[in-house]
């Protein structure tokens, strides 16, 4: 039963969370806060994966094909469907749970553990909403962009090492990534990502929220949410694919 106990445990604490706030000025500095927190200084590891995974999945398909019936156009195709459809939106929230998930868990857990959070509620103040939810509205507002972002440095890393391998010219390229685009496929990848963002943030707040005990604890409360969060990611991950390729 202590499945059922944790998931009740947790949309308590949502029901908490979105709770109508007393002052929105100091919710929206907040959220300004987070959005620098949370998303612009995931910037450097976003860029730096997008540009390789990019150049790896170029490289890989572009000597992949060997059969003289493929055209080598279809590199770029590949490119463009490989970073649009799942890296950009799936693996890369993946990498965002460990670096956000587990410093959200860490740092509501340690407020919990130093009684910081029992000081906000003596206070009379919604320490769940002043706490989880700038972190959440944040990760929804900054997410879609840095999932662009990863999109373009994806694809242009692709085209620049593959054109430097000599996989491919610049022009079958390019001629790929726009051969047969679907633009549904955009809205698939940025729902998933704004899915994995109130994912990531809020199950990471959950795990740091309800920690127990000394510094060993906040740890292992960090960990957790790693954990949960890759994998109700990927869970929601088929339920969305399920969702828009069953139409």
């Amino acid at each position: 039963m202590k499945p059922l106990y944790y998931i009740g445990q947790y949309f308590m604490l949502m029901r908490l969370v979105f709770k109508k706030p007393q002052k929105y000025r100091v919710y929206l500095r907040q959220i300004i806060f987070e959005i620098d927190n949370i998303g612009i200084s995931s910037l450097p590891i976003v860029a730096i994966i997008s540009v390789f995974m990019g150049g790896i999945i170029t490289i890989q398909a572009a000597f992949g094909f060997e059969s003289p019936w493929v055209p080598i156009y279809a590199v770029g195709f590949t490119a463009r469907e490989s970073v649009v459809l799942e890296f950009s939106s799936t693996i890369l929230c993946l990498i965002l749970a460990g670096k956000v998930g587990s410093n959200i868990a860490s740092e509501i857990g340690a407020m919990r553990i130093t009684e910081q959070i029992d000081a906000l509620e003596i206070m009379g103040i919604n320490s769940a909403s002043y706490l989880i939810f700038p972190k959440v509205a944040a990760a929804v507002l900054i997410f879609p962009f840095l999932t662009a972002i990863s999109m373009f440095l994806g694809i242009y890393g692709g085209y620049v090492m593959g054109v430097s391998a000599e996989a491919c010219t610049p022009y079958q390229y390019i001629y790929g990534i726009q051969y047969s685009f679907q633009p549904w496929k955009l809205y698939y990848a940025f729902t998933k990502t704004i899915v994995f963002a109130v994912i990531i943030t809020s199950v990471s707040s959950y795990c740091g929220y309800y920690t127990k005990g000394g510094a060993l604890e906040v740890g292992r409360s960090s960990t957790n949410a790693v954990v949960y969060s890759s994998i109700l990611i990927l869970l929601f991950a088929v339920i969305i694919t399920n969702l828009f390729f069953n139409h």
